[in-house]
């Protein structure tokens, strides 16, 4: 993470329960990696990793990911890095050995000038969850609530 007052926030924030993955090595192998969305549909709608596929966090159910393969490669992500460890937790407890949680979350992806994409395309707009969180997203355009 960039921000020193971001990594501070992170260190203090997460329970560090399950393997993290920087930023830059899931952009670096981002073509073997599935990538879940653990924000809730609103946040997602706004934008998302390309290719993500959207599961939730307050409603997650490990149906979503059934036909998933257990040694997959995966990587869970959601604003900054809390909710997508606790998914991580979930899927690793269901047995899926090869899940990892995005450092950072999408706040990060983009601060380090990774694209994200919406139902049309590229997009440079992210949910910021709050503005209290947001101020942690340093780049594209900062979207909240259901706007």
């Amino acid at each position: 993470v960039e921000s020193v007052g971001f990594r501070s926030l992170l260190q203090g924030l997460l329970s560090h329960s399950v393997p993290e993955i920087s930023v830059a090595e899931a952009a670096r192998d981002s073509a073997g990696i599935l990538f879940l969305d653990a924000r809730e549909p609103r946040e997602f709608e706004v934008s998302h990793l390309a290719g993500a596929l959207p599961v939730g966090y307050d409603h997650f159910d490990l149906q979503s990911v059934q036909q998933v393969p257990r040694d997959q490669r995966i990587v869970v992500y959601c604003s900054v890095g809390y909710r997508s460890e606790k998914i991580t937790e979930r899927l690793r407890d269901a047995g899926f050995t090869n899940v990892a949680n995005l450092y950072g979350g999408i706040f990060e992806w983009v601060n380090q000038g990774h694209s994200v994409v919406d139902d049309k395309g590229p997009t440079q707009q992210v949910h910021a969850f709050d503005k209290t969180w947001g101020v942690w997203l340093r780049r594209g355009k900062k979207v909240y609530g259901g706007e």
